[in-house]
């Protein structure tokens, strides 16, 4: 794995790398069940975080109107309201939390929140790892699949052992997946693509020969 992998699972935790380190060090046998097909929830609603960009829209208030980025503490700061909390709220949510707060200056404050730059919270973010063309943090969007994943990391290394690929299923407990990569990017094999799922770190392991 290299050094860039490792970087950026710094939000992750020990726990979760000592996991991560078992999936890799395991690659070589299939004692993990494939990943499901299909992963995706319907209600699924997007929650904001860190580094996203919200546009706050005061109706009739066009200077308390403006478009804000959500600091690395998850924090937001606009006219008349400082240091409100938006991590982890969807734009409805922070919404009625900023009519809240403005409500102490205005009467009846009309808010709405729209996001225009995706990163998402860290604990809904897919991580890809080991051999990956650009391994990287990719944020969550409805319906993603793995294709999708291997697309936007430039696909697999010379090195990789794609079809000893693991998902690791965070909001499952940590649960270990097979995915068979190098069948999906290679081979065209479509019936290898699965659904992702917030919070997924995907590791794709070095071929030993």
């Amino acid at each position: 794995m290299g050094t860039l992998g490792f970087l950026r699972l710094g939000r992750i935790g020990s726990s979760l790398l000592i996991v991560i380190a078992a999936a890799l060090t395991g690659c070589a046998t299939s004692e993990h069940p494939p990943a499901p097909a299909s992963a995706a929830t319907a209600d699924y609603r997007y929650l904001i975080g860190p580094l996203d960009t919200v546009n706050i829209i005061v109706w009739r208030n066009p200077e308390l109107s403006m478009s804000v980025p959500v600091r690395p503490d998850g924090r937001i700061t606009t006219p008349l309201v400082e240091d409100l909390p938006a991590l982890g709220k969807d734009p409805t949510t922070l919404a009625r939390d900023i009519e809240k707060a403005l409500s102490k200056y205005i009467r009846d404050p009309v808010v709405t929140v729209i996001v225009t730059n995706f990163a998402g919270p860290y604990t809904e973010q897919i991580r890809v790892i080991g051999e990956a063309t650009r391994p990287q943090i990719l944020p969550y969007r409805q319906n993603m699949s793995v294709l999708d994943v291997m697309i936007a990391v430039g696909g697999l290394t010379d090195f990789a052992d794609g079809n000893n690929a693991r998902i690791l299923r965070t909001s499952e407990g940590n649960k270990i997946y097979s995915v068979r990569l190098r069948d999906l990017v290679k081979r065209g094999d479509v019936t290898a693509n699965v659904d992702m799922k917030p919070g997924d770190v995907l590791v794709i392991p070095e071929s030993w020969f």
